[in-house]
């Protein structure tokens, strides 16, 4: 089973988004279901992890709702107010959902970079272990120290790095991005995706060969026993169709063996986010 573990849905609404600015035309339109089963189908992925893409309880709600009337929707990543004094009242409403398998927060859009070291955030981040969810790490290469802060307190949390923590490819800069993700890839309770790359890159002009000093740092890092595979559609199209972004993948782990590719491409993702259980 192959799984596309990032993938987004929205109804648009520009009070709802206002992280998709004026050069992000393409994604103010609805994306749902109905417009990412056929790209599925075509690129032979059999099911996928909805993230959430908005900061509400209330897209928690809408995800899983359309992961129980789509199939595909394997497992749903949610929001939830990890700094409320009520996140285990949200987390317990949404815990009768099956498909509810972690939550995010979008960390890069703090003002604190020290935000994930804040009391009430880490008081929350307690409670996911009970209900056996996951969390989502979505940050900038300059929130990797911190992120080793906070994971040496959570050695129990499975936590998963989005987008590689976004390196700036564009400039082809590796570093310090290359030494602070061997530094988190040192806990081995946090696995990485390999997603949200071709954003970072020049949208217009970029190159498969681009990527592989960044894919080949966090396979070094990671191993391929934590690794999976994302396509962070529909944002992922404001540089690349569905197709050629995850082909980058497909292309650079035909140098694996078979058992391998399969870890990468879907047991990593099951057994991370426990889907089908």
């Amino acid at each position: 089973m192959k799984i596309d573990t990032h993938q987004h849905f929205w109804k648009y609404n520009a009070t709802q988004y206002p992280w998709m600015e004026e050069s992000m035309g393409s994604l103010r339109r609805d994306y749902l279901p109905s417009h990412l089963a056929p790209l599925l189908k075509a690129a032979g992925i059999d099911g996928t992890v909805s993230v959430q893409a908005r900061q509400l309880v209330e897209e928690s709600d809408w995800l899983l709702e359309l992961a129980d009337q789509n199939p595909f929707i394997k497992g749903v990543v949610g929001w939830v107010d990890l700094q409320s004094p009520m996140v285990e009242e949200q987390l317990e409403k949404l815990a009768r959902y099956a498909k509810l398998r972690g939550v995010r927060h979008v960390v890069h859009d703090e003002s604190d970079d020290r935000f994930m070291m804040r009391e009430d955030f880490r008081r929350g981040l307690k409670q996911l272990r009970k209900y056996k969810l996951t969390y989502d790490l979505l940050l900038f290469p300059r929130h990797l120290p911190v992120a080793c802060e906070l994971l040496k307190l959570f050695p129990e949390q499975p936590f998963v790095l989005d987008h590689i923590a976004k390196p700036l490819i564009k400039e082809g800069k590796l570093e310090p991005w290359r030494t602070d993700v061997g530094r988190l890839a040192k806990f081995t309770n946090v696995y990485c995706k390999v997603s949200g790359m071709v954003t970072e890159a020049d949208w217009a002009h970029w190159k498969s060969q681009d990527f592989t000093p960044y894919l080949d740092a966090v396979f070094e890092s990671f191993g391929t026993k934590r690794i999976m595979v994302g396509s962070d559609w529909p944002v992922c199209m404001l540089a690349g169709t569905y197709p050629r972004v995850m082909q980058i993948a497909a292309v650079y782990v035909q140098q694996l063996s078979r058992d391998e590719r399969t870890d990468v491409w879907g047991d990593n993702a099951r057994r991370f986010y426990g889907l089908g259980d």
